[in-house]
């Protein structure tokens, strides 16, 4: 290797030397890259699961969340649902519902009333030593069905904000973090339902729809919890008394059917009782009746709340022909030209149904409503004159009508010498008029026994009903039976076979109304 001389060396020493800055090594920086996203708020993401947690835990209570549980006689359903103010609600539809102020949670219990258990009811009627311990085999079956909603519902808002939290995170471990809170949060508002519980508030109960009236009806619910043994005496007679009265219904007398008659039967005045609907479709069975005609008053305060109280009209087995009553609204009316094999008739049309032709026009008047003055006598004369007018009107164009419906007989006798048959209702008795110029005029009797406020009197109203049979080449009357059943509390019924004038013997008295004690006696012939 060769040397540098001495004289470059000294040479090199003497020549400025570059700046340690700009000799320093630095490590590679790396490229700056652009931030796609902020890091996200725990705050927001808490409340995201919250909101998956509650909107998966209410599905899943909507879904599965509810038990069916037999209640003393009935059949009721029982749901926890979400609630800000908690409470129980009770609904017996149709007469409306009441709520009580039992807790303070984030739930709320409702329990609905299905149905009364025809077999159960019976079991008490046969054994009346059971009736004694009504109220604990009742307070058992609350407490069994409590218990089995509280395990169904912790399963169904677990498996709701768990399969709810797994679509929306796509996550196991998200999901199950969201089927802990669900069951976390639901154990807390049980806890707080049980702190806050208050059985005196039974004693206040809230009323909604037609229970509005119950403390005036029934008395308040402090009278039935402090004299429980009268009030379940008072109970027990009735679940007897309606037990009996539907046993009476099925085993009335039945004729063998006859193809030259059309068999009409004849209800008005309803008023709400719920245990008529029973009692006609078991006369249409057996009576095989062709057409039912209703003449009005089925509704008691013709609320939109009564209205569910009509769909068993679609199940009774015939056509259902329907005027308006004055207890009867327009949204009454409404909902019932909605339902299937129902004609409501009004202003004075006419339908062929059954082989006969029907003409009607409703009530004027709407009493239940306070703000309007009912116009009386009048109003009804004026609507009777406009059904006789299309009456006419219908016998000119050679499509004459066989029976006029109206449910006040003021406006049904204005249709005197335009039609051979007229019904009505309204004054809660049967009548049969011949009026002068030779229309028949036949007023039902309540076939709700009038109504729901039946139970209010010492001797309740009977249940009142008519088949009328028709020839069916003239299509005219030619006999009728009338039938009567105990209202609550008796069991008698009573059937009569009338016949108009010219089709009884020469020799022949009118039949006489039989009283049977027992509903499986004969009826008389004619």
């Amino acid at each position: 290797m060769a040397r540098v001389p001495a004289a470059v060396l000294k040479a090199l020493a003497h020549l400025p030397r570059a700046p340690r800055a700009l000799t320093r090594r630095y490590p590679r920086r790396p490229h700056p890259t652009l931030e796609l996203a902020a890091q996200p708020n725990p705050w927001a993401q808490a409340l995201g699961l919250v909101t998956v947690v509650v909107i998966g835990a209410w599905l899943g209570l909507l879904i599965v969340g509810n038990v069916r549980v037999p209640v003393g006689p009935m059949n009721t359903t029982m749901t926890l649902r979400p609630s800000l103010t908690g409470g129980t609600k009770i609904n017996v539809s149709p007469l409306g519902a009441l709520t009580l102020d039992s807790h303070t949670a984030p739930v709320r219990l409702d329990v609905n009333v299905d149905q009364l258990d025809p077999e159960r009811a019976q079991s008490l009627v046969d054994h009346p030593e059971r009736l004694s311990g009504l109220q604990d085999e009742v307070a058992q079956d609350v407490a069994h069905g409590t218990q089995d909603l509280a395990v169904r519902s912790c399963v169904a808002v677990v498996t709701g904000a768990a399969a709810l939290g797994l679509a929306v995170y796509r996550r196991p471990r998200r999901a199950l973090a969201a089927g802990g809170l669900a069951l976390t949060l639901l154990a807390a508002s049980g806890g707080t339902a049980v702190a806050t519980w208050n059985p005196e508030s039974v004693l206040e109960p809230k009323f909604s729809g037609l229970l509005s009236s119950a403390p005036s009806l029934v008395g308040n619910a402090r009278s039935i919890v402090t004299e429980f043994d009268v009030y379940q005496k008072e109970l027990a007679r009735l679940v007897t008394n309606v037990t009996k009265l539907y046993d009476a219904t099925s085993t009335l007398p039945a004729y063998a059917p006859d193809p030259s008659t059309i068999r009409v039967l004849h209800v008005s005045d309803i008023h709400l009782n719920p245990a008529s609907w029973k009692i006609i479709a078991s006369l249409v069975e057996q009576y095989k009746v062709n057409v039912i005609v209703d003449s009005g008053d089925t509704m008691d305060h013709g609320t939109a709340a009564e209205n569910g109280f009509l769909d068993p009209i679609e199940d009774l087995g015939a056509p259902y022909v329907w005027v308006r009553g004055n207890h009867d609204s327009r949204v009454t009316q409404r909902h019932l030209e909605g339902l299937k094999n129902v004609h409501v008739l009004d202003d004075g049309e006419a339908a062929n149904i059954a082989g006969l032709r029907f003409a009607g026009i409703g009530d004027p008047q709407f009493t239940p409503d306070r703000s309007t003055i009912p116009g009386g006598d009048a109003a009804n004369e004026l609507a009777g004159a406009r059904l006789a007018t299309s009456l006419r009107d219908q016998k000119a164009a050679g499509t004459p009508v066989d029976v006029a419906v109206a449910h006040e007989p003021v406006a049904a006798r204005r249709t005197d010498g335009e039609v051979p048959l007229a019904l009505a209702g309204h004054i809660h008795h049967p009548e049969t008029e011949l009026l002068p110029y030779g229309t028949r005029l036949r007023i039902e009797g309540s076939t709700g026994g009038s109504g729901l406020r039946a139970i209010e009197g010492k001797h309740p109203d009977p249940i009142q009903t008519s088949i009328l049979y028709f020839d069916r080449d003239t299509r005219r009357l030619q006999a009728w039976d009338e039938i009567e059943l105990g209202g609550l509390g008796l069991t008698t019924a009573e059937v009569s076979r009338h016949l108009v004038e010219e089709n009884q013997p020469a020799d022949a008295t009118p039949s006489p109304t039989d009283s049977t004690p027992s509903p499986t006696s004969p009826s008389p012939t004619p």
